[in-house]
């Protein structure tokens, strides 16, 4: 199981939700932590939180969807001079639920896409390369189990484009210390996810963090995390590293 004690993670969405949750977890075991949001202010309160638990901690703000907006992020954060080691792309869009599908407008799946899956794959790709030379790394990718929903078209298009050029992209470093893995958090009580959700945000943990904890070099794997709720962490990895295993085969 990897010690993320000293190491510095990157996680976008990391005001409120899940993103909020990972990182208050990652602080308590020693990470220090860069948090993204949308706005700049948003993230004062899990910024106090995480430095109270004894860590280093930045805050920077982009809007996803605008592609310049991310690159100046990333910019900045390279100005830090710290080495990212754990990206946690967490931050995602629902843009709207169309009760007739046949409605759908393409502007759902231009933004969907924006936040979605080029926002994350910019990031990954900044990282990525740095992460290979430094021979370690672990990059997760949020997507979502979502299936026979064409009312969020745009939505779930753009998560399972995230799961493509994750689960391809994972087969270059696979067998290596620079894993990328798929998280998907199951269907919670968010601002995403609704009132309605049958999971409470906290049973993301710590199961969304398989991609950060697990240390046998498998990439391209997708966690559900209700499939670790309610377990500790040490029985966790054991059970994403016995019972998840890379797609590419021997």
């Amino acid at each position: 199981m990897v010690d993320v004690n000293g190491r510095w993670a990157f996680i976008t969405g990391a005001s409120r939700g899940i993103g909020y949750l990972s990182a208050l977890y990652l602080a308590q075991k020693g990470c220090n932590l860069i948090l993204h949001s949308r706005e700049s202010g948003h993230c004062e309160k899990i910024l106090r939180e995480v430095r109270a638990a004894g860590v280093e901690a930045h805050a920077v703000a982009a809007e996803l969807s605008d592609t310049d907006a991310v690159l100046d992020m990333l910019r900045q954060i390279d100005s830090f001079g710290v080495r990212v080691d754990i990206v946690l792309n967490n931050a995602g869009l629902q843009i709207a639920y169309r009760p007739n599908p046949f409605e759908t407008p393409a502007s759902d799946y231009t933004k969907s896409l924006l936040v979605n899956t080029v926002a994350p794959m910019m990031i990954t790709y900044h990282f990525m390369p740095k992460m290979i030379a430094a021979g370690y790394g672990r990059i997760v990718n949020t997507t979502s189990g979502i299936r026979m929903e064409p009312q969020q078209a745009g939505y779930s298009a753009s998560k399972a484009a995230l799961d493509k050029v994750t689960i391809d992209l994972g087969k270059v470093t696979e067998g290596t210390d620079v894993m990328i893995n798929l998280a998907d958090p199951g269907w919670c009580r968010t601002d995403l996810g609704g009132a309605q959700a049958p999971n409470a945000p906290e049973s993301t943990i710590p199961g969304i963090l398989m991609g950060v904890f697990a240390d046998d070099r498998k990439s391209g794997r997708w966690f559900g995390a209700q499939d670790f709720a309610g377990m500790d962490l040490a029985e966790a990895v054991r059970k994403a590293e016995t019972e998840f295993d890379s797609p590419y085969g021997n």
